[in-house]
């Protein structure tokens, strides 16, 4: 499981048929979640666990000392199996290494539902649509997390 975590001051995901936003969060993070064909139950738990603990937003002196959960901040989640492309080779990504849609759905969906079980507003994309992505990236702060 790969995921590319970012610190926003706001986020919002729009889907296009019809044109409409689906999910707004304020301070927070943004997660754009990517699930490998080896992932399981067991790795959505190392990182939902984790995700809200990271101490990636500042205190009062600039530090990154606190977590979201410190902040009372929200989180999107938005499916992206790109994560897995295999560049290696040729000009066209390869996506061998990416979960199958029904089992990355069923993970996609427990990954969301363990967040919101833990007490944090969580929001998400609709797995597998075409979704346009609004972000205002707060540092900007990005981090890579694989489990």
């Amino acid at each position: 499981m790969k995921a590319v975590i970012q610190r926003v001051n706001s986020a919002s995901v729009e889907v296009n048929n019809p044109p409409r936003i689906i999910a707004t969060i304020g301070k927070g993070l943004l997660i754009l979640l990517g699930i490998g064909k080896n992932d399981t139950v067991d790795t959505i738990q190392k990182l939902t666990n984790r995700i809200p603990r990271l101490r990636i937003f500042e205190d009062g002196q600039g530090k990154m000392n606190r977590s979201l959960i410190d902040i009372g901040g929200e989180i999107l989640v938005v499916s992206q199996f790109t994560l897995y492309a295999d560049t290696e080779q040729g000009l066209r990504p390869s996506f061998t290494s990416a979960g199958e849609p029904k089992l990355a759905n069923e993970l996609y969906e427990r990954f969301v539902s363990e967040l919101r079980y833990s007490g944090i507003k969580t929001s998400t994309g609709i797995f597998g649509a075409r979704m346009n992505i609004k972000l205002e990236n707060n540092g900007p702060v990005t981090f890579i997390l694989e489990a």
